[in-house]
């Protein structure tokens, strides 16, 4: 079995309002996602994926959708006076969790056709969330 991992850096508010700490406070996360790839075969080039063509395809993605973006929960308080605001945010099904946020990135690396083993995503230098399916 072959795998490579692409990093991807990118900054995102959230919070999480059944959370009975601090992080139930809107606050911000520059965070690090690493994209791993497997196969069992090489394409003709020697590679599972060109590291280039991972990194558009991550990268792509992250910059449109979560970078720089406030996510935030479907039923938050806080949704309408953003909108009235026209603030950049999204909204989510689930609580804007790293987990759900290293599923959200592997399900679209997934959908455009490659092969994703799992996707890591570190909320800070200690602490990182992992989603394989």
């Amino acid at each position: 079995m072959f795998s490579i991992t692409k990093e991807v850096r990118f900054c995102y508010g959230h919070r999480l309002m059944n959370h009975p700490g601090k992080c139930r406070h809107l606050h911000g996360h520059s965070v690090k996602a690493a994209v791993t790839l497997s196969s069992d075969q090489l394409d003709a080039g020697g590679m599972v994926c060109d590291f280039a063509e991972l990194k558009k395809v991550v990268a792509d993605y992250v910059k449109e959708v979560l970078d720089h973006n406030l996510l935030l929960h479907e039923d938050d308080p806080l949704v309408p006076l953003l909108r009235e605001a026209q603030e950049r945010f999204l909204t989510l099904p689930d609580p804007p969790t790293a987990e759900v946020l290293a599923r959200m990135i592997f399900r679209h690396v997934a959908s455009q056709g490659y092969p994703v083993e799992e996707v890591s995503l570190w909320e800070t230098d200690s602490s990182y969330a992992r989603y394989r399916e």
